[in-house]
C-alpha cells in the first residue's frame, strides 16, 4: 500500500500543478480580455473582473493546498534553524496541532457559511457564492490531513529538514 501511494504520489501532484496552471491561464485571459475591452473598445465589462477575483482565490487557496510542499512553506527560519532538531520536532508538533485543532474547530462553521451563501449570487456571472467560497472547505481539510500527517511524522521521530539556504525557494 505505501509505495503504491508513493509511486501516485509524484503523478497526483503533476495533476495539481496542471490544474494551477489552468487557472493561471484562464486568469491572464480574462485579465486580456478586459484590458482589451476597456482601452480598445472602451467597453468595460465586469465579468472579467469577477472572473479574475474568483480565479484568484481559487488559485491561491488550490495551491496552498496542493502545489506547495512543506519545504515552501513560510516558516521564521532565523529560529527554526537557531534549534536542535528535537525542539524543531517539537515546534512542528506544536504547529501542526494548533492547524488541525482550529481547523477542525472550525471546519463545521466554514461549511455551514458556505452552505448558507448558495442564495446570494455574484455580481455578473450570477454564480452561486457557494461555489466561489467551496475552495476554502477544499483547502482546510487538506491543510487538516497535512498538519496530522506532519504532526505524526515529529511524534515517530522522523527529523525536519534541515535549514538550506541554497535549497530555498526565496532565494534570500
Amino acid at each position: 500500500m505505501k509505495s503504491t501511494l508513493h509511486s501516485w504520489a509524484p503523478w497526483l501532484a503533476r495533476r495539481a500543478e496542471n490544474v494551477a496552471v489552468l487557472m493561471l491561464a484562464a486568469l491572464f485571459l480574462a485579465f486580456l480580455i478586459q484590458i482589451a475591452f476597456r482601452y480598445l473598445f472602451n467597453l468595460p465589462i465586469g465579468w472579467t473582473h469577477e472572473i479574475s477575483v474568483i480565479l484568484w482565490l481559487w488559485l491561491v487557496l488550490w495551491g496552498a493546498a496542493f502545489v506547495l510542499t512543506e519545504r515552501e512553506e513560510i516558516r521564521f527560519d532565523l529560529l527554526h534553524a537557531a534549534v536542535s532538531r528535537r525542539t524543531r520536532r517539537g515546534m512542528a508538533f506544536v504547529s501542526a496541532l494548533v492547524i488541525v485543532v482550529v481547523y477542525a474547530g472550525s471546519l463545521p462553521a466554514m461549511i455551514d457559511y458556505v452552505t448558507f451563501m448558495k442564495v446570494e449570487r455574484t455580481a455578473y456571472m450570477k454564480l452561486p457564492f457557494s461555489w466561489v467560497y467551496a475552495i476554502y472547505i477544499v483547502f482546510a481539510v487538506a491543510a487538516i490531513v497535512r498538519y496530522l500527517w506532519l504532526g505524526f511524522a515529529a511524534l515517530r521521530g522522523d527529523e525536519p529538514e534541515d535549514d538550506d539556504p541554497t535549497k530555498m525557494g526565496s532565494g534570500i
